[in-house]
Protein backbone atom coordinates (compact mmCIF):
# COMPACT_ATOMS: atom_id res chain seq x y z
CA UNK A 1 0.00 0.00 0.00
CA UNK A 2 1.24 3.57 -0.61
CA UNK A 3 1.95 5.52 2.30
CA UNK A 4 -0.62 8.58 2.54
CA UNK A 5 -2.62 7.13 -0.40
CA UNK A 6 -4.96 9.52 -1.39
CA UNK A 7 -7.80 8.16 -3.98
CA UNK A 8 -7.69 11.35 -5.70
CA UNK A 9 -4.09 11.62 -6.55
CA UNK A 10 -3.22 9.68 -10.11
CA UNK A 11 -0.56 6.55 -9.46
CA UNK A 12 1.35 4.60 -11.12
CA UNK A 13 4.35 3.77 -13.01
CA UNK A 14 7.66 2.03 -13.27
CA UNK A 15 10.66 2.94 -15.24
CA UNK A 16 13.76 1.06 -15.62
CA UNK A 17 17.30 1.64 -16.66
CA UNK A 18 20.01 -0.87 -18.17
CA UNK A 19 23.21 -0.14 -18.64
CA UNK A 20 25.21 -3.39 -19.99
CA UNK A 21 27.38 -4.65 -23.48
CA UNK A 22 27.77 -1.46 -24.73
CA UNK A 23 23.98 -0.68 -24.87
CA UNK A 24 22.05 1.47 -22.51
CA UNK A 25 17.82 0.91 -22.42
CA UNK A 26 15.37 2.75 -20.48
CA UNK A 27 11.92 0.74 -20.21
CA UNK A 28 8.73 1.81 -18.62
CA UNK A 29 5.19 0.89 -18.46
CA UNK A 30 2.03 2.19 -19.57
CA UNK A 31 -0.32 2.06 -16.89
CA UNK A 32 -1.84 5.18 -14.98
CA UNK A 33 -4.13 4.98 -12.17
CA UNK A 34 -6.70 7.26 -10.73
CA UNK A 35 -7.36 5.38 -7.02
CA UNK A 36 -8.03 2.04 -7.65
CA UNK A 37 -9.09 2.17 -11.48
CA UNK A 38 -7.05 1.85 -14.15
CA UNK A 39 -7.99 4.98 -16.65
CA UNK A 40 -5.23 4.79 -19.20
CA UNK A 41 -3.20 2.07 -20.10
CA UNK A 42 -1.05 2.61 -22.71
CA UNK A 43 0.73 5.86 -21.88
CA UNK A 44 4.12 6.81 -23.12
CA UNK A 45 6.60 7.36 -20.41
CA UNK A 46 9.76 6.80 -22.04
CA UNK A 47 10.93 8.66 -24.91
CA UNK A 48 13.64 10.31 -27.00
CA UNK A 49 14.61 14.24 -26.04
CA UNK A 50 17.46 16.88 -27.45
CA UNK A 51 19.15 16.87 -30.43
CA UNK A 52 18.55 14.45 -32.93
CA UNK A 53 17.29 12.55 -29.93
CA UNK A 54 20.09 11.42 -28.03
CA UNK A 55 18.57 11.68 -24.76
CA UNK A 56 16.47 8.51 -23.49
CA UNK A 57 13.90 9.81 -20.84
CA UNK A 58 11.82 8.14 -18.65
CA UNK A 59 9.28 9.60 -16.21
CA UNK A 60 6.99 9.08 -13.17
CA UNK A 61 4.86 11.37 -11.02
CA UNK A 62 2.28 14.02 -12.25
CA UNK A 63 2.24 13.52 -16.43
CA UNK A 64 1.94 17.50 -16.66
CA UNK A 65 4.44 17.96 -13.95
CA UNK A 66 6.77 15.51 -16.31
CA UNK A 67 6.20 16.88 -19.26
CA UNK A 68 7.39 20.29 -17.92
CA UNK A 69 10.22 19.08 -16.22
CA UNK A 70 11.07 17.43 -19.77
CA UNK A 71 10.73 20.84 -21.67
CA UNK A 72 12.78 22.25 -18.92
CA UNK A 73 15.30 18.99 -19.67
CA UNK A 74 15.48 20.03 -23.50
CA UNK A 75 15.96 23.84 -22.90
CA UNK A 76 18.94 22.92 -20.46
CA UNK A 77 20.12 20.76 -23.34
CA UNK A 78 20.14 22.89 -25.86
CA UNK A 79 21.66 25.49 -23.24
CA UNK A 80 24.70 22.97 -22.29
CA UNK A 81 24.79 20.38 -25.53
CA UNK A 82 26.18 17.07 -25.16
CA UNK A 83 26.79 17.77 -21.83
CA UNK A 84 23.64 15.98 -20.02
CA UNK A 85 24.89 15.94 -16.42
CA UNK A 86 25.34 19.57 -16.38
CA UNK A 87 21.96 20.05 -17.59
CA UNK A 88 19.99 17.63 -15.18
CA UNK A 89 22.34 19.58 -12.05
CA UNK A 90 21.20 22.58 -13.92
CA UNK A 91 17.50 21.37 -13.86
CA UNK A 92 17.84 20.24 -10.35
CA UNK A 93 18.71 24.03 -8.76
CA UNK A 94 15.68 25.10 -10.63
CA UNK A 95 13.45 22.34 -9.78
CA UNK A 96 14.74 23.04 -6.20
CA UNK A 97 14.51 26.49 -6.09
CA UNK A 98 11.90 27.66 -8.51
CA UNK A 99 8.98 28.40 -6.64
CA UNK A 100 6.49 26.85 -9.03
CA UNK A 101 8.49 24.08 -10.35
CA UNK A 102 9.28 23.41 -6.22
CA UNK A 103 5.69 22.10 -6.14
CA UNK A 104 6.25 19.79 -9.30
CA UNK A 105 5.83 15.86 -8.54
CA UNK A 106 7.76 13.56 -10.71
CA UNK A 107 10.99 11.90 -11.02
CA UNK A 108 12.93 11.30 -14.31
CA UNK A 109 15.74 8.34 -15.28
CA UNK A 110 18.11 9.76 -18.51
CA UNK A 111 20.44 8.73 -20.16
CA UNK A 112 22.84 8.92 -23.20
CA UNK A 113 25.71 7.54 -24.45
CA UNK A 114 27.95 8.33 -21.29
CA UNK A 115 25.99 8.64 -18.90
CA UNK A 116 22.45 7.34 -16.64
CA UNK A 117 20.95 9.57 -14.24
CA UNK A 118 18.12 9.99 -11.62
CA UNK A 119 16.83 13.79 -11.34
CA UNK A 120 14.64 14.26 -8.62
CA UNK A 121 12.77 17.21 -7.02
CA UNK A 122 14.90 17.08 -4.09
CA UNK A 123 17.78 18.45 -6.22
CA UNK A 124 19.22 14.80 -6.73
CA UNK A 125 20.77 13.89 -9.46
CA UNK A 126 22.19 10.21 -8.95
CA UNK A 127 24.22 7.58 -10.80
CA UNK A 128 23.71 4.03 -10.68
CA UNK A 129 24.75 0.90 -9.01
CA UNK A 130 26.01 -1.20 -11.81
CA UNK A 131 24.24 0.66 -14.09
CA UNK A 132 21.08 -0.23 -13.40
CA UNK A 133 18.32 2.14 -12.12
CA UNK A 134 14.38 1.90 -11.41
CA UNK A 135 11.72 4.85 -10.10
CA UNK A 136 8.13 4.86 -9.23
CA UNK A 137 5.42 2.39 -7.76
CA UNK A 138 6.92 -0.98 -8.93
CA UNK A 139 10.58 0.41 -9.20
CA UNK A 140 12.07 -1.22 -6.36
CA UNK A 141 10.39 -4.63 -7.96
CA UNK A 142 12.22 -4.02 -11.36
CA UNK A 143 15.33 -3.06 -9.39
CA UNK A 144 15.89 -6.44 -7.58
CA UNK A 145 14.66 -8.16 -11.00
CA UNK A 146 17.34 -6.28 -13.10
CA UNK A 147 20.34 -6.72 -10.45
CA UNK A 148 19.52 -10.04 -10.16
CA UNK A 149 19.49 -10.50 -13.71
CA UNK A 150 22.53 -8.62 -14.74
CA UNK A 151 25.02 -10.96 -14.07
CA UNK A 152 23.65 -13.35 -16.59
CA UNK A 153 23.92 -13.85 -20.32
CA UNK A 154 20.96 -11.49 -21.03
CA UNK A 155 21.58 -8.26 -22.83
CA UNK A 156 20.61 -5.10 -21.56
CA UNK A 157 17.12 -4.70 -23.59
CA UNK A 158 16.29 -8.30 -22.46
CA UNK A 159 16.71 -7.46 -18.75
CA UNK A 160 14.76 -4.25 -18.96
CA UNK A 161 11.61 -6.36 -20.31
CA UNK A 162 12.17 -9.35 -18.02
CA UNK A 163 12.49 -6.92 -14.61
CA UNK A 164 9.66 -4.94 -16.12
CA UNK A 165 7.61 -8.36 -16.43
CA UNK A 166 8.64 -9.23 -12.99
CA UNK A 167 7.17 -5.46 -12.09
CA UNK A 168 4.04 -5.88 -13.67
CA UNK A 169 3.42 -8.83 -11.82
CA UNK A 170 3.74 -7.54 -8.19
CA UNK A 171 2.52 -3.91 -8.29
CA UNK A 172 -0.97 -3.12 -8.99
CA UNK A 173 0.08 0.06 -10.15
CA UNK A 174 2.13 -1.43 -13.45
CA UNK A 175 1.42 -3.13 -15.86
CA UNK A 176 3.25 -4.98 -19.08
CA UNK A 177 2.10 -2.41 -22.01
CA UNK A 178 6.02 -1.36 -22.75
CA UNK A 179 7.48 1.21 -24.38
CA UNK A 180 11.53 0.29 -24.51
CA UNK A 181 14.24 2.50 -25.74
CA UNK A 182 17.60 1.99 -26.43
CA UNK A 183 20.88 3.32 -27.87
CA UNK A 184 24.50 2.18 -28.28
CA UNK A 185 27.00 3.22 -25.26
CA UNK A 186 29.90 4.43 -25.36
CA UNK A 187 32.65 2.06 -25.09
Amino acid sequence: MIENHRPETIYGTTIVTVRKGGKVVIAGDGQVSLGNTVIKGNARKVRRIGKDGQVLTGFAGATADAFTLLDRLEKKLEQYPDQLMRACVELAKDWRTDKYLRNLEAMMLVADRDTTLCVTGNGDVLEPEGGIMAIGSGGNYALAAARALSDSKLEAEAIARKAMEIAASICIYTNDNLVVESMDAAS
